[in-house]
């Protein structure tokens, strides 16, 4: 491998790990089996949120939702703010881009913030490898097909966008061959759901397929790091809870030279361990704010105890709840217990499971274990053995024999919410109100640039032109805290935007440095633009 291995993620959305490799009989996934046969799985991966945006905003930027006030989903939708996340946060593509990468992303973002300018050298529709201006450039590129969206199960087809394959619709699942959870009603429609979800895989695994070509074609595959993941479940009582049918997610990395090919790993890992993994395994310094833990490459550190996650606004309605799972044993706290499990939601109600479970409860067809997510309040704790119980409907809370076990959950559970400042005890309104007290996104202060010469020392920004000596240097800033600049001396509008990592020096002539400056929760800046003459003496 090179000194900068390329990196390509393809992300299934809301995605079960309902694939051959992983041993399902049903799934038609021969791409996925395929990556899966020349790297390794890691079927003891899991997400930090069992919904969208929360779950991604841990993935992009290496941090817990609940640390970076991304919790609640969503927070951009309809508003005038993003999450109010640090200062010193950026997104996983800066820290590659400052490193020379091309970073690519095709297309969803959905990180409970508008992704900064920053982020991607190109984040459309047509964002791909192929695009970067040298093909020699290492590059990180991101694709997100999603088909497999929650959506993706309604009754009614739903349009979506081909961004960079058509691939072929099949209805080739048969309803009668899928498992149905034993919460769930064991009827037609239940069953004719599951199966297209299973459709649905196999139409994300198309898309793999035609990426994995596209990479042999380019002469790119001894040299990349593939990861495959989602960011959570798809189905009711998985996505917007925190059982493993909700944060379980598929993960399979192809790193020729450094992950024998056909393996599986027994590591436990979590979803916001993918940033930093991937900034070690490329030997980029892991930034010392990233909560994840890089489980390859030159900082890759002790194999995880345990992983977390959390599930708060679920869009119009609050809750809080929060969960902490080894290998074995998996603890739940619902801070809300007077609430029911079934909190209103528009959008999964729209699912046919959901619908055909509302149903079967009306008319008294459920039995005991179909019941329970139907019970008025909820207990302050759930404590589950997913070896013995994998669908979690056995709730050992109130076991006596589990005691010791169930306080040292509870413990683990409050040391990682001490740890990494758990903002779900902060009101909502208070976080906006602190962020955003005019209701607005502030803006990024456009940037200054400073001359360093012989005579000159940076004393003062220059003016929008000015002439240097050939021997100079220029350094910029701006004064928005935590604010990132890019640069760039092409007029092209489809000129390569660089991250500003230090002064620059330009050759003699006459140059147009045009420059923007961005930050995760602030409106980009207006582009400046320097006027500069070189002079040869």
């Amino acid at each position: 491998m090179a000194d900068k291995p390329n990196v390509l993620w393809i992300s299934f959305e809301d995605c079960l790990p309902l694939y051959g490799c992983y041993g399902d009989p049903v799934a038609s996934t021969p791409a996925v089996d395929r990556l899966a046969s020349e790297g390794c799985i890691y079927p003891h991966a899991f997400s930090t949120a069992p919904i969208c945006a929360p779950a991604r905003a841990a993935v992009i930027t290496g941090m817990y939702p609940t640390s970076i006030g991304a919790h609640h989903m969503r927070t951009t939708r309809g508003r005038a703010y993003d999450a109010p996340a640090p200062h010193y946060v950026k997104c996983l593509g800066e820290y590659f881009r400052r490193e020379g990468y091309y970073c690519s992303n095709n297309v969803k973002t959905d990180y409970q913030f508008e992704p900064p300018f920053a982020a991607w050298d190109d984040c459309s529709d047509t964002a791909h490898w192929r695009n970067r201006p040298d093909s020699t450039m290492p590059f990180f590129a991101v694709f997100n097909p999603e088909f497999t969206h929650e959506s993706g199960m309604w009754e009614e087809d739903r349009d979506w966008p081909f961004n960079y394959v058509a691939p072929r619709r099949t209805q080739a699942t048969d309803p009668d061959a899928v498992e149905v959870p034993p919460y769930y009603p064991d009827t037609p429609k239940v069953r004719k759901s599951i199966a297209k979800d299973y459709d649905n895989i196999a139409l994300c695994d198309q898309v793999m397929d035609v990426l994995l070509k596209q990479l042999e074609e380019d002469g790119l595959v001894d040299n990349t790091i593939i990861v495959h993941w989602s960011d959570h479940g798809p189905m009711p009582r998985g996505k917007r809870f925190p059982y493993d049918q909700g944060i379980r997610s598929p993960m399979i990395i192809r790193w020729p030279g450094s992950i024998e090919p056909g393996t599986t790993s027994d590591r436990l890992v979590s979803t916001v361990d993918l940033g930093p993994t991937m900034l070690s395994a490329c030997g980029i310094t892991v930034p010392p704010h990233m909560q994840g833990r890089a489980f390859l490459g030159r900082d890759a550190g002790p194999e995880r105890q345990y992983v977390h996650a959390s599930i708060d606004r679920s869009d119009a309605d609050y809750d809080m709840v929060r969960a902490v799972r080894n290998t074995r044993y998996k603890y739940i706290k619902n801070y809300f217990p007077e609430k029911p499990y079934l909190l209103w939601n528009s959008f999964r109600n729209r699912h046919p499971i959901m619908q055909e479970w509302y149903r079967a409860w009306m008319e008294g067809k459920l039995n005991e274990t179909q019941s329970i997510m139907f019970a008025e309040t909820r207990p302050v704790e759930e404590l589950y053995d997913v070896q013995k119980d994998p669908w979690e409907v056995h709730n050992l809370a109130e076991d006596a024999g589990h005691r010791d076990l169930l306080q040292g959950m509870r413990e683990e559970l409050d040391a990682w919410q001490k740890e990494t400042g758990d903002l779900g005890v902060v009101d909502e309104r208070v976080m906006k109100a602190i962020h955003y007290p005019n209701g607005e996104k502030p803006v990024c202060t456009e940037a200054r640039c400073l001359v360093f010469t012989a005579d000159s020392y940076g004393q003062a920004p220059a003016p929008d032109a000015f002439r240097v000596p050939h021997n100079h240097r220029l350094q910029l800033f701006s004064p928005t805290q935590g604010c990132s600049i890019c640069h760039t001396l092409d007029d092209g509008e489809t000129s390569l935007w660089r991250v500003y990592t230090g002064p620059i020096r330009l050759p003699v002539g006459n140059h147009r440095l045009r420059t923007r400056v961005s930050r995760i929760g602030y409106r980009d800046s207006p582009e400046k633009t320097f006027e500069i003459a070189v002079k040869s003496e």
